[in-house]
């Protein structure tokens, strides 16, 4: 059976690695970015003239939260039905030391977090009622713990953990299943310009190679990961270390 998928943020990054390794395994999927040209190179890939398209472009903008269940609507309406959603949309704009911009704090919340909201919220509904479905966010390991490099993108991450985690709870009854996926360091646009290691355990990985491991996570049925898996550890560590000690790390 044919599997029916929407990435939201699917233009770049591990939201594009994403589609194309479900476009890989056969699925239909909505590729759902707000940037109609990179959207385009991808289905063009996968698209062959006279055959049903598995590529299905919807051009939206995550932050215009008034159209997100009108988009999500069509998403399904052209698939014909829903399986799997990816909400893959982020930003991290370079942030100063001494930087306070409320411009950049706000481009991260609404893309990274109340993006998020609007269009899972209609999914969540969709699924509830279907009792059945999958949900996936893709946040960061940013996500545990205040950092003073990057306040708000932190911030902004784990509100998107603790939404997708109420979530779970809420859907569970409904057979709904909804996973957390926390990567660490991935060779993406986002993280372009950014020294990223490139040896021992901790070395960035590429967006494919962390698509593949999301997948299998996801077919595994986790409520939550690492991506790739020592990052685990390292949040474990990360989290119990002492307020008074952690405010004095350059991290």
């Amino acid at each position: 059976m044919v599997k029916k998928i929407i990435v939201i943020g699917a233009s770049s990054g591990i939201g594009k690695a994403i589609a194309e390794a479900e476009l890989k395994n056969g699925s239909e999927v909505v590729l759902v970015a707000r940037r109609e040209k990179e959207l385009k190179a991808i289905a063009s890939k996968w698209n062959k003239k006279g055959q049903t398209k598995p590529a299905i472009l919807v051009v939206a903008d995550v932050t215009q939260f008034a159209s997100a269940e009108k988009t999500v609507a069509k998403a399904i309406g052209e698939l014909g039905g829903l399986d799997e959603v990816y909400y893959a949309s982020g930003v991290m704009p370079a942030v100063a030391s001494d930087e306070y911009n409320i411009a950049k704090d706000l481009q991260m919340l609404n893309v990274n977090t109340l993006g998020a909201v609007a269009y899972i919220n209609p999914i969540a509904t969709y699924f509830a009622k279907q009792g059945k479905g999958k949900i996936v966010g893709i946040s960061s390991i940013a996500g545990e713990r205040g950092r003073k490099g990057a306040p708000v993108y932190n911030t902004s991450k784990a509100a998107l953990n603790t939404y997708l985690e109420a979530l779970r709870n809420r859907l569970a009854e409904k057979n709904v299943q909804v996973t957390t996926i926390k990567p660490g360091f991935v060779k993406t646009e986002m993280t372009e310009g950014l020294d990223l290691p490139e040896k021992g355990l901790l070395k960035a990985i590429t967006s494919e190679e962390a698509a593949e491991q999301i997948l299998k996570i996801v077919a595994k049925g986790k409520d939550e990961a690492f991506v790739p898996g020592i990052w685990k550890l390292v949040a474990l560590i990360i989290v119990n270390i002492p307020n008074f000690i952690f405010k004095k790390l350059s991290i």
